[in-house]
């Protein structure tokens, strides 16, 4: 079997410019297994490989009380996310249309569809029209609504799926995001045909198909999203019992880290939707009635399926068992696949251990509410190279466009989990292999190639973000 030369570039640049640092880079080589995923192996690709070098692994990273106070801290002073129970009443035209207008750009380069065809100039036309801002009165009176079932958020009021070329048929530029049952959102504007919603999320604002927003006034929609007692869904996803008696929210897909309210005022004998719910537990969801407006009813939910009574401890087993869930999921730009992309990914893991964060890359990277350290120009591969030897599990890496979460260090230097497209490295006869994953994947960090220069990952370091003291 071939072998890589582990970071020979790593090596190489490290030296000549830092000698100590390379003593802390592994000289052996790293196998490449068929996967061709450097260096992992069946139990690589297990919770319990990782688990086993943590020294603590079930004491807090951070207490309830700890990721409360920072989550009030991400809602206070990070501006991609929304308080909505301090929106006002109204709000003025200026303030609709620069929501609308950040997200709904008309694009400026050539788009493709799904057969691989430019889309016309009088298609994009008509989608930018449909944002019908100048329908944007000067005064709006906010709506609010339950999200009744995992729902796409999208550029334009639009189920149009768009590619930057010919031959991707997987990165739907139109494609932002999705919101789970029971996601609270404002509603601010309707396009031109009254079939799309421009929502406001806790974390996001985009459109959104009419047909999945059930609206309620704002203290209904508000105590709903805090009602207690409730599920947290820690499995990938799960789904409520099959019932032809409620069709909206049969075998209903939940995600994990999403919480939903518990129906405790049903005798334990009362049968639910015509079945017995001794052995399930009884949730309570929004549906949407003919008039739009919400309806709460109940739902059942197995007990053998993977939920929690609260948000669980985040703790180093957690962490990695959680991140685990995912490991083979399909890349999933903005969730679309009903899986998740990078960012959607850690940010769901953490989310099921109570810790929320904005939605994209970018902005998680640069939160003026997380702890991160931010790499610029001037900062030096050697420089890099040190933090990346710092690294810890949990710890997060941005490069542009792109987020990993650390599961360790491992064999002298940091392992990785993300939702990743591909992976390239330095082979030993000075080729560079490619390796298509499309998958939630564990890899080497410090091998894996950034770009056709030879540049590494480490390279372009934007940010580490620390989910810990």
């Amino acid at each position: 079997m071939k072998r890589p030369v582990l970071a020979a570039l790593v090596l190489a640049l490290a030296v000549a410019s830092v000698p100590l640092l390379a003593r802390d880079v592994p000289a052996s080589a790293l196998p490449i297994p068929p996967s061709g995923v450097l260096g992992v192996g069946d139990a690589q690709l297990t919770p319990a490989f990782w688990i086993g070098l943590q020294a603590h692994a079930d004491q807090d990273i951070l207490t309830r009380a700890e990721i409360d106070a920072e989550n009030a801290e991400l809602l206070k002073l990070d501006p991609t996310m929304h308080d909505l129970a301090a929106l006002p009443a109204t709000l003025p035209r200026a303030q609709v249309a620069g929501w609308i207008g950040h997200m709904s750009k008309r694009p400026a380069h050539a788009l493709f569809d799904e057969h691989g065809q430019p889309v016309p100039a009088a298609t994009l036309d008509k989608v930018v029209d449909d944002v019908a801002l100048d329908a944007i009165p000067a005064q709006t009176t906010v709506r609010y609504g339950l999200v009744v079932e995992r729902a796409a958020l999208r550029t334009f009021p639009t189920t149009l799926r768009v590619f930057s070329s010919d031959d991707d048929h997987d990165i739907d530029r139109f494609q932002e995001s999705a919101e789970f049952p029971g996601t609270p959102v404002a509603i601010v504007h309707a396009s031109r045909d009254g079939q799309w919603l421009f929502v406001v999320s806790p974390r996001y604002a985009a459109w959104m198909q009419k047909q999945y927003v059930a609206e309620g006034a704002k203290d209904v929609v508000l105590a709903y999203a805090a009602r207690t007692p409730y599920r947290v869904v820690t499995g990938a996803s799960v789904r409520t019992v099959f019932t032809p008696e409620q069709p909206a929210v049969s075998q209903l897909q939940l995600d994990m880290g999403t919480r939903v309210p518990l129906l405790a005022t049903l005798p334990p004998d009362q049968p639910v939707n015509g079945q017995t719910p001794y052995a399930a537990y009884t949730l309570q969801l929004p549906i949407r009635k003919a008039d739009g407006s919400v309806a709460l009813v109940p739902a059942l939910l197995q007990k053998n399926t993977d939920t929690a009574a609260d948000y669980l401890p985040l703790t180093p087993r957690n962490l990695i068992t959680q991140a685990f869930k995912f490991l083979g999921e399909r890349y999933g730009w903005g969730h679309s696949y009903d899986g998740r992309d990078c960012s959607g990914f850690v940010s769901d893991v953490y989310r099921s251990l109570g810790v929320q964060m904005p939605r994209n890359t970018g902005d998680q990277a640069r939160s003026p509410a997380l702890e991160h350290r931010l790499f610029t120009a001037a900062d030096s591969h050697a420089v890099r190279l040190q933090a990346a030897m710092q690294l810890r599990l949990g710890d997060l890496v941005y490069i542009p466009g792109h987020v990993m979460m650390v599961l360790g260090q491992w064999q002298g230097q940091p392992w990785v989990i993300h939702d990743v497209l591909g992976m390239s490295y330095r082979k030993a006869d000075g080729s560079t292999a490619h390796v298509k994953l499309n998958a939630v994947s564990v890899t080497p960090l410090l091998p894996m190639l950034y770009g056709r220069d030879g540049s590494t990952f480490i390279d372009h370091m934007t940010s580490i973000v620390r989910i810990r003291r």
